[in-house]
């Protein structure tokens, strides 16, 4: 009786952890990441490239060409504005401006391409928000976030 009382109460403690866990919102990094794995895999099973590009407009990703595109609505729970950028270079050569006391990138890309070997154009993804403002930076070999090296203060 006793282990059967045990069981039922997990059983209902991980039904509500779960729920709880699946309520959260969504944010902006994590529809980003699902799209570009998904965008890449689409490249990897047809072994073709395939271009991901942002629809500012109508708030959607578009992955493909005109004969095979598949959209993806880019709906986070606050209002976040997306850019594709070019890679990071040399000091000093990137095009950024200040706006609202955050230094916001100006010169953007019109889209991205994955191959049909797994890999990805280099690029760098700028989301701005109303409270945030965020730059990943892409490895173009794995299509992952590039690690940021720690530095010693």
């Amino acid at each position: 009786m006793v282990i059967a009382l045990i069981g039922l109460l997990s059983g209902v403690l991980i039904m509500g952890t779960t729920r709880l866990l699946r309520d959260r919102p969504v944010t902006a990094e994590e529809i980003f990441w699902k799209i570009t794995d998904t965008t890449r895999r689409t490249a990897l099973l047809g072994n073709r490239d395939v271009r991901l590009s942002f629809d500012a407009k109508n708030r959607v990703f578009v992955a493909g060409d005109d004969a095979q595109a598949q959209r993806f609505p880019f709906a986070p729970q606050n209002e976040v504005a997306f850019d594709f950028l070019a890679p990071k270079s040399a000091p000093g050569s990137t095009s950024a401006m200040l706006v609202g006391g955050q230094l916001v990138e100006t010169q953007t890309l019109p889209f991205v391409t994955f191959y049909g070997d797994g890999t990805c154009s280099p690029f760098r993804v700028q989301l701005k928000g109303k409270d945030t403002q965020r730059i990943l930076e892409i490895d173009p070999w794995t299509c992952a976030p590039v690690l940021e090296a720690k530095t010693d203060s």
